[in-house]
């Protein structure tokens, strides 16, 4: 049974895929401005929003917030669109409504969930530390993704601390059983995601050796056990969904497992 519930999100990806609609938007580029949220951006429809961050360190191949995007903003849903009934907001061309957001803007809490791609890096001020915490606990939820090594776990640690104290709402592993990994595809295996430019010359999944094998997916919950940030370490879940159009052997080994872990994650948001 785990056997077929994975062909067949590996088979409904590549059709969305390789199939006429999405030929089209196959081999999307990167670039362009930011669009930072505005309230006329919210229409009562899904929009990707990407948490705007200072940087206060850096990592290797890391961009800081920027990183992934915005190819897997628009990506992302544009699959969310094609494999759900879920009406995603769209700007007048026909490209999904991504946003941008800062911790500090009142947009923010129109937002049931944001991204934050290269967590490790981040270092949040005392406002933001506030706002974070007043998003999450009134129902928002933050994803932190690719990030790599113990250092930047323990960093992301750190900052996550201050919005979210550790004796109260402590830092978990999420077990297989978990809800999250249901929501509409059975994932049964954590996906280890490289990023295009180690799997093209290396062929290896994980980023920096030993230190990196073994990918988790940790969250800190509230207290009545509602998911309210999960941290996918040592994988980049993101990279599946960005560079799905650049190489054909790339988006066969990644891009199904990452669309499946990235649309259960948004379904067990919006409807948590």
């Amino acid at each position: 049974m785990m056997r077929q519930s994975r062909r067949l999100t590996a088979t409904l990806l590549c059709v969305a895929v390789f199939g006429g609609v999405a030929a089209a938007q196959f081999g999307r580029g990167r670039g362009g401005r930011a669009r930072v949220a505005t309230d006329a951006d919210f229409d009562g429809r899904f929009n990707f929003c990407r948490l705007m961050y200072t940087s206060v360190l850096r990592e290797e191949g890391g961009a800081g917030w920027w990183t992934d995007y915005p190819g897997a903003d628009q990506n992302l849903s544009i699959r969310l669109s094609e494999l759900t009934k879920i009406a995603v907001s769209r700007q007048a061309g026909g490209e999904p409504n991504h946003l941008v957001v800062r911790a500090t803007d009142p947009q923010l809490f129109q937002c049931p969930w944001v991204q934050m791609s290269d967590g490790g890096t981040a270092g949040f001020n005392d406002e933001e530390v506030l706002r974070l915490r007043e998003y999450l606990l009134k129902g928002g939820f933050l994803w932190a993704d690719d990030f790599w090594g113990d250092a930047a776990l323990e960093h992301l640690a750190m900052e996550l601390s201050k919005v979210l104290p550790p004796n109260e709402y402590p830092v978990r592993e999420i077990p297989l059983s978990h809800a999250m990994y249901k929501t509409m595809f059975q994932i049964t295996k954590l996906p280890q995601i490289p990023s295009i430019r180690i799997w093209r010359p290396y062929r290896v999944t994980s980023e920096r050796g030993a230190e990196t094998e073994v990918v988790h997916f940790r969250g800190i919950s509230d207290a009545r056990g509602r998911l309210m940030v999960l941290m996918t370490h040592n994988t980049d879940i993101a990279d599946a969904w960005e560079r799905e159009g650049e190489d054909r052997d790339y988006f066969q080994h990644f891009s199904p497992d990452g669309y499946a872990v990235g649309i259960n994650v948004l379904l067990y948001t919006m409807s948590h």
